[in-house]
């Protein structure tokens, strides 16, 4: 995972904010790394090196964790990042990438106290494939605008393929899935919507 909002170095504070805030959710809880593991279904191990900042989480490990928490990914990003302005400057918006999945998240309007919707843009590479396997919150809202290339994303099963200029909008109660469907990259806008 990375963070390159600040253009300082992007594994230096954000992993390591990332990860305490990662263990106090879990403290706040008064859970064991047994408990967390029993509830987000991944291994011991893995939380611990996440927790340290050993490691840089998955997209898909992160929406593990934001289903056991109810918190969406970008409510959790934005826990790690400095205080939410009401106007959010291009140069000023976080993005954050799982290198390993082909995946870039901007945050163009991060989560703010008090409203319950977002706007992210995602980008996929050729080929990229994310799989979650259940919504960080359940019943969220989303709205998912294709600006460039094709994006093929699954909803309880149900495929759909969107093209420059389809949207595609949802309410998500199980597994969903973004696969980059052309030979070139993707690039969407996605609404959130907290229920």
């Amino acid at each position: 995972m990375k963070s390159t909002a600040d253009g300082g170095d992007p594994e230096d504070t954000v992993d390591l904010r990332l990860g305490a805030r990662l263990a106090e959710l879990r403290a706040e809880r008064g859970w064991s790394l047994g408990d967390l593991a029993e509830r987000s279904g991944v291994s011991r191990s893995t939380l611990s090196r996440a927790e340290r900042a050993e490691t840089s989480p998955t997209a898909a490990l992160l929406n593990r964790l934001c289903h056991v928490y109810g918190r969406t990914m970008s409510q959790l990003l934005s826990e790690v990042e400095s205080q939410s302005a009401l106007l959010v400057r291009a140069a000023e918006q976080p993005v954050w990438e799982d290198r390993s999945a082909g995946f870039v998240r901007r945050s163009v309007s991060p989560p703010h106290h008090g409203l319950r919707g977002e706007l992210v843009e995602g980008r996929l590479t050729a080929g990229a494939d994310i799989a979650y396997d259940r919504p960080p919150v359940p019943g969220l809202e989303q709205h998912i605008w294709v600006r460039e290339g094709e994006l093929d994303v699954t909803v309880d099963e149900t495929e759909h393929r969107l093209c420059a200029g389809d949207c595609l909008r949802m309410r998500v109660w199980g597994p969903t899935r973004f696969r980059c469907a052309g030979p070139e990259a993707v690039r969407y806008l996605l609404a959130v919507v907290l229920p």
